[in-house]
């Protein structure tokens, strides 16, 4: 037996010895949880039965129940779903749910990405951020009576219509009059669409008063009072006024002491159906006008005594589902603004600051900059709002009014209806709870997809 000596000759009577073991060479060691995997099935036992028990259980028994009629006695296939589309109910909610699944997202990751560019520039940027964030600290529920409040019809309650009837006033004259009419024997008929007209014809050089009564204390509190009107030669003269004394004490169809003028009143000159002349009674009631008006009725148009604009009905069929959606927006944007600002934060400067000096404006660097590399946040802001959206259930249930909540059903209010309403039908609400899965289903799979792609990286 021989052995190789450091020359490389073989040297009789030795066996060969091991190459010498590498510095770098380090003996891998196994986990306690690679040797003992009933240690980690021990922690995962509990979180595991939670699970179970708070979502496989639910969603298989549900997909069972989906196959059941009412009872949950009587087997009846896929009748659930058949009357799941068919129902109209269910179709409108199919219907809102697509509506918020476009703009709910879009508008709340497009309000936080500008929010977050433009705290960047503003020197108060703690704070404006923490205005923005705070409806994310309120509950939906007070949320929803929040806003309830604010889409409220009457202007005097609801903050949007204050603010569009404001709007609305500061270009068109409000009537000034609403729900005054003439006294039934003061010599005017209703000529239609709630206008008045006299029944003689008008002569120049006399006067012609036109008493109105039932004018709102509101509305003639501060008025002057009335001033009977002089002839003028070559016009038609008249007064329009409130003829009401307190107490009764006062004479019908005379201007008695105390009683007040009715100001800015549309008063129409009329012959042959068409208006010749037109005027506007003074803050005395006075009026007057030109001789053409020789012959004529006189014509108390209708907007006169018209209700006055009272906004816009938010929480009607056609405006109760874009209206909840802004109440959405309110909470969320923040959320959105938060994480876009985070990922902003990381994004280098030196990109943006080649690409001014390479002669690129604000919003070019904004659009070929900024927002190219903010899409792996944008995406997650958006599939998570997407996610959310499919569950959208409390807002709705509290800012949609009984008469118009139909008109804003969407599928987690449908399935609480259908499961828990007037007529009780767990069959069909288990249906379209197993609809609601599928259709979130691929919004989470491809959520699961972008994390284990960023995992890689």
């Amino acid at each position: 037996m021989s052995t190789a000596t450091a020359g490389g000759a073989a040297t009789p009577g030795r066996a060969p010895s091991a190459p010498p073991a590498s510095p770098l060479t380090v003996k891998k060691r196994k986990s306690v949880l690679g040797t003992r995997p009933w240690l980690a099935a021990v922690f995962l036992l509990p979180a595991l039965v939670l699970l179970g028990a708070l979502v496989v259980y639910p969603i298989g028994y549900s997909v069972y129940r989906s196959f059941f009629d009412a009872s949950g006695n009587g087997f009846v296939g896929l009748d659930n779903y058949t009357e799941m589309f068919s129902d109209d109910a269910t179709k409108t909610a199919i219907k809102n749910n697509i509506i918020w699944l476009i703009l709910a997202p879009t508008i709340s990751t497009a309000l936080g990405l500008i929010f977050a560019v433009l705290t960047e520039r503003v020197r108060w940027a703690t704070a404006f951020k923490l205005i923005v964030f705070m409806p994310m600290a309120i509950s939906m529920l007070a949320a929803g009576i929040i806003f309830r409040l604010v889409y409220d019809q009457d202007p005097d309650k609801g903050v949007a219509n204050a603010m569009w009837v404001g709007v609305h006033d500061s270009f068109s004259a409000s009537p000034p009059f609403p729900g005054a009419h003439p006294r039934p024997d003061a010599g005017l008929t209703e000529s239609g669409g709630g206008s008045f007209t006299t029944r003689d014809t008008v002569r120049a050089g006399s006067p012609s008063s036109i008493p109105l009564v039932a004018a709102k204390r509101d509305d003639i509190s501060g008025a002057q009072d009335a001033k009977a009107a002089r002839p003028e030669a070559g016009k038609v003269t008249g007064t329009v006024w409130f003829d009401f004394t307190k107490g009764g004490l006062g004479k019908e169809g005379a201007i008695d002491k105390g009683e007040k003028a009715m100001a800015d009143l549309k008063i129409e000159a009329v012959k042959d159906g068409k208006v010749v002349a037109k005027t506007t009674s003074a803050a005395d009631g006075t009026y007057a006008l030109p001789a053409k008006a020789e012959g004529a009725q006189l014509r108390l148009p209708a907007w006169n005594f018209s209700a006055p604009y009272n906004g816009i009905d938010w929480l009607g069929p056609s405006l109760v589902t874009p209206a909840i959606i802004g109440s959405y927006v309110w909470i969320w944007a923040g959320f959105a603004m938060v994480l876009i600002a985070a990922g902003l934060a990381g994004v280098p400067r030196e990109l943006m600051e080649a690409a001014r000096m390479d002669g690129a404006n604000e919003w070019q660097v904004f659009r070929r900059v900024t927002v190219p590399l903010l899409a792996p946040v944008l995406s997650v802001v958006v599939v998570t709002l997407m996610i959310n959206v499919m569950k959208i259930f409390d807002l709705v249930y509290i800012i949609a009014p009984g008469p118009s909540q139909d008109d804003a059903n969407v599928l987690a209010l449908q399935l609480f209806q259908s499961s828990f309403g007037t007529d009780v039908n767990q069959g069909l609400g288990s249906a379209i709870a197993v609809l609601l899965l599928l259709l979130v289903l691929p919004v989470m799979f491809v959520n699961i997809r972008r994390i284990r792609r960023e995992s890689r990286r």
